[in-house]
């Protein structure tokens, strides 16, 4: 047979093999991509809380409704990653950036739930915060999205914008101790710092997220 003649189907079965890896990395990608959305909810009642837009008994029920989602859509994820043919990145690295968004959705949920306990009514601190954690879920979300549809533009850069919003976080959770050290030491400033830091902790989790994207990016360009 001439190879001109074999050239045809050879060219048919690589479309058709690229075709499928991008339906299966699609449909592994769903329930990740809808665990985030599930978080970044989770961040807007949050800061619902903090503005006093809504009550903590009404988050804290709506929260759960959140959180329960959220597990289910991760054990959904984890399923499905280990029983797919094909993993648009390195397994490991999905499961760990699933697991890190996990973590983001029960630091807010703590969040909210302490809020209630510590029965704290004051709202500057934190909304800086949070917006911040809106941005960072935001460009996670974009990365994900990537990551399902054209795993191939995945690059150090897609981590870039997360990794700016989880280093804001800190820097605003730094200033807004130093400001909350300049005040009398009440139960009232223990509290607060207690939800400081929470939120700070979804920083912390951010940027591990961001660096799984990160090292992703790198494997699969060596």
């Amino acid at each position: 047979m001439s190879e001109d003649t074999t050239i045809g189907p050879v060219r048919r079965v690589r479309r058709a093999v690229r075709v499928l890896t991008q339906s299966e990395s699609q449909t592994l990608i769903a329930p990740l991509e809808r665990q985030l959305a599930e978080t970044i909810a989770a961040c807007a009642l949050a800061r619902e809380v903090a503005e006093g837009e809504r009550t903590p008994a009404e988050a804290h029920e709506r929260m759960a409704e959140i959180e329960h989602r959220g597990d289910l859509l991760r054990g959904q994820f984890v399923a499905k990653l280990t029983g797919v043919l094909v993993a648009p990145i390195d397994r490991e690295d999905l499961f760990r950036l699933s697991r890190s968004i996990d973590d983001v959705l029960d630091n807010l949920r703590d969040f909210v739930r302490e809020w209630a306990l510590f029965d704290v009514a004051t709202k500057d601190p934190y909304v800086g915060l949070l917006d911040a954690t809106s941005l960072g879920l935001e460009a996670l979300h974009a990365a994900v999205v990537t990551i399902g549809s054209d795993p191939k533009k995945l690059t150090s850069r897609t981590a870039l914008e997360t990794k700016k919003a989880a280093n804001e976080i800190r820097r605003s959770y730094d200033e807004e101790l130093a400001k909350l050290f300049q005040r009398k030491l009440s139960m009232k400033v223990i509290k607060i710092r207690e939800l400081l830091r929470r939120l700070d902790v979804v920083g912390l989790r951010l940027n591990e997220a961001a660096d799984v994207l990160a090292d992703a990016a790198v494997k699969r360009r060596a």
